[in-house]
């Protein structure tokens, strides 16, 4: 991104703003002084402040916030329409709140002016992607098809305990020529109820992994799983309990071979409430929940067979998360692994610093998060629904 015929030698604000599909309006700021052309080039130039210092190109992107702070994260429910990013170009040093420094700019301008502006559409489909709806076999799910005949390398994408059907990681996967089909398995209307149950079982994801083997478009044996937090579980859970399929790889992301699944709502409150003494509320109120699943707090019987696993694993944590505690869970796997010769399977990367909600590249990132659950009589200071340490 480059600003051109600026007055040389002065200070400038970028600013850019988005209208989440919640309503909610999410705002970055960074400082520049132009050069003595009177230009500005974000990958050239250091941010000097605002939302974020340094050499930063992306910066305007991953650094958007929430102008309200008890909000959703920032998330894309219809794939098919890009978010439009305003980005401005504001006269003087200014964010969300500023005071007038007094500098003169001449020519006329005032400090915190729009002198230009333009919409940047962000795009989940690359053109040429198709999404389809699937409804086949009790399956409900997405399928993203890549441009081109293909045939591609496919993807099983599975959500976190959320729920629902997310569609955004799928139509990115699309983009980059991988079929992708995301896959609902809990929250749904079209699945089996109760609603926010997980009432699938292992027969559910082996007949979506052969929906993927058999497409057309697809390269048979070319089929690997992509899972986040619970859908993490549920991904190593195929390649390692599930002998009908053969996944070529999977990938867990924050996540744990540790977690117990096939509750109804009713046992879900029983087994919150007899996990609470792993639970705790940090100085700014949020609820730390990542005790739960320390490899020595879950009970043999909730974990996978690790040994099984029978394709490569790659295993993506933050260090940060304190939803699941990941690198406790991984450092279980890889000496599970390791004990019986499959070492050569797991590869790890581990980011500093990073939470739970590990999401596509410039995704802005949230401190904490609303998760919804039931409150408990123990824990009567913790807000509810619960807003949760990333």
């Amino acid at each position: 991104m480059r600003i051109q015929h600026l007055p040389p030698d002065k200070p400038f604000t970028m600013r850019a703003r988005l209208r989440s599909e919640d309503g909610e309006l999410w705002e970055a700021f960074s400082h520049y002084r132009s050069d003595q052309k009177g230009t500005v080039i974000l990958s050239r130039d250091q941010s000097l402040g605002g939302s974020y210092s340094g050499l930063e190109p992306m910066g305007l992107f991953w650094s958007l916030q929430p102008r309200r702070e008890r909000c959703l994260r920032l998330r894309k429910k219809n794939a098919e329409t890009p978010f439009i990013v305003e980005v401005s170009v504001l006269s003087g040093h200014v964010g969300s709140s500023w005071q007038p420094s007094g500098e003169s700019f001449g020519q006329g301008l005032q400090e915190g002016a729009v002198l230009a502006a333009v919409n940047v559409e962000r795009w989940y489909m690359a053109p040429g992607v198709r999404r389809v709806e699937v409804r086949e076999q009790g399956v409900v799910g997405t399928l993203f098809l890549p441009a081109g005949p293909g045939p591609f390398p496919a993807v099983l994408d599975i959500w976190g305990m959320g729920g629902g059907l997310n569609e955004y990681r799928s139509a990115l996967l699309a983009s980059h020529g991988f079929v992708s089909l995301a896959l609902a398995y809990c929250g749904h209307r079209e699945l089996p109820e109760p609603l926010h149950t997980v009432n699938v079982g292992d027969r559910y994801f082996e007949t979506a992994m052969g929906l993927l083997d058999r497409h057309p478009q697809v390269c048979m044996g070319r089929v690997g799983v992509l899972g986040r937090c619970l859908g993490g579980y549920l991904a190593m859970r195929i390649a390692m309990e599930m002998p009908n399929v053969n996944p070529r790889c999977v990938v867990g992301i924050s996540t744990s071979a540790g977690l117990k699944i096939n509750m109804t709502r009713e046992q879900t409150n029983d087994f919150m409430k007899e996990n609470q003494k792993f639970w705790y509320l940090n100085e700014q109120g949020y609820v730390i929940i990542r005790g739960m699943s320390l490899p020595s707090n879950v009970p043999p019987e909730y974990k996978l067979k690790v040994e099984s696993l029978r394709c490569p694993l790659l295993l993506i944590a933050g260090e940060d998360d304190q939803t699941v505690a990941v690198i406790e869970s991984f450092d279980e796997i890889e000496e599970r692994l390791g004990a019986v010769g499959k070492s050569g399977l797991l590869t790890r990367i581990q980011y500093p610093g990073a939470g739970h909600l590990i999401e596509p590249p410039y995704t802005p990132s949230a401190r904490a998060s609303l998760f919804g659950t039931y409150p408990m009589k123990s824990m009567p200071t913790a807000p509810f629904p619960l807003k949760l340490l990333a």
